[in-house]
């Protein structure tokens, strides 16, 4: 196996690095150069994430003036509360496995100012861009920024939100898909159970959000339910359908990197639209027999653990000299045997939970 990876050395001026490191919350990017197999490219950096801008080891938005290679913005996330590296990189390979559309993701090595910055996960922008490289018609993009995208007219706090398209932010289109989405969010929330089945059908691309309820609740993502995904509005069905993003608290951990239980998240989930669909039968049924599939063929110990062992073998060369990795070859060892207890474990769980469903 390969096992080696691109290095991406950045420089910023070290007077606009400063002002970054002052402000990690700047909303106005930096002018910087990025180099990478002998080609340099004009990039405005900024920091991304919410938590992670605190910690030692920040992730990255680069935005570029011209094409990287088909894209004018990828995400450089540090990964750094997932001692494994891997749950992001390997839960948006298996949403993209099990039919979700999903960001592509790949490792690179990373200098900055000359400095070695360790392993990063390179993450595609879902975007115009990124849509035209899948060869998908065009379409609108909204961003679920936090957790107000919960799909309710209320917020977590059960006070009623300042707007229907609360917690979410339009990456690409017009005002007249922030309607769409209105459209949405009001629909779920006040159709009559009558008329609910024929006015979702006519906004939300059903079978494709039930396979990305599939895909959260394997891999077991509590904030993937009102945060941690995308809308993207397809110009020519005129339907919504649904992104993950953002998941390194998974595969048994949360975002802190604490340790969830297996049983922590029921088949059900939860949001105010999957609460909605679930009470019919013709969506019971169709997610069931999604969820029986993956849970005997893509959710299993036999078909992950070669995809984990295979991570896991592609990053080894390179941990030891992350400088902001502190663990032995043991410890690693140890995260993907709980990966994959997990899934394990998970799987007999969720398998027990359908025969009741």
């Amino acid at each position: 196996m390969n096992t080696e990876l691109l290095t991406y050395s950045i420089f910023i001026h070290p007077k606009d690095l400063k002002a970054l490191k002052q402000n990690v919350w700047r909303k106005r990017p930096v002018n910087a150069k990025l180099t990478t197999q002998n080609q340099s490219f004009k990039v405005d950096v900024l920091y991304r994430g919410e938590h992670i801008r605190n910690m030692q080891k920040k992730s990255y938005q680069l935005i570029f003036q011209k094409s990287f290679y088909g894209a004018k913005e990828i995400h450089l996330n540090a990964e750094y509360k997932d001692l494994s590296l891997i749950r992001n990189k390997l839960s948006l390979d298996f949403f993209q496995d099990i039919g979700v559309l999903s960001p592509g993701s790949s490792y690179v090595l990373l200098y900055l100012n000359g400095t070695f910055q360790g392993i990063y996960l390179q993450l595609e922008s879902l975007d115009e861009h990124l849509l035209k490289k899948r060869g998908l018609p065009s379409g609108s993009i909204h961003y679920a920024v936090n957790d107000d995208a919960n799909f309710s007219l209320l917020t977590p706090e059960l006070t009623v939100k300042e707007a229907l398209d609360s917690g979410y932010s339009r990456k690409f289109g017009t005002t007249q898909d922030d309607d769409r989405l209105k459209e949405l969010i009001y629909s779920i929330n006040l159709a009559s159970e009558r008329e609910f089945p024929e006015i979702i059908e006519g906004i939300l691309d059903v079978e494709k959000y039930l396979k990305w309820l599939v895909g959260v609740i394997c891999t077991q993502n509590f904030d993937g339910f009102i945060q941690n995904y995308a809308l993207y509005k397809n110009y020519e069905t005129e339907l919504f359908e649904i992104s993950p993003w953002d998941y390194d608290g998974t595969w048994g951990k949360d975002l802190n990197g604490g340790d969830t239980a297996f049983d922590y998240i029921s088949i059900d989930g939860y949001n105010t639209l999957t609460a909605r669909l679930l009470q019919f039968e013709k969506y019971r049924k169709c997610y069931k027999e999604q969820m029986e599939e993956v849970l005997s063929t893509k959710f299993t110990p036999t078909y992950l653990e070669p995809v984990v062992q295979d991570l896991f073998t592609l990053l080894e060369p390179h941990r030891d000299k992350d400088p902001f990795i502190h663990a032995s070859k043991l410890d690693f060892e140890e995260e993907a045997h709980q990966i994959i207890t997990f899934i394990q474990d998970r799987n007999h769980f969720l398998t027990h939970q359908l025969k009741d469903f």
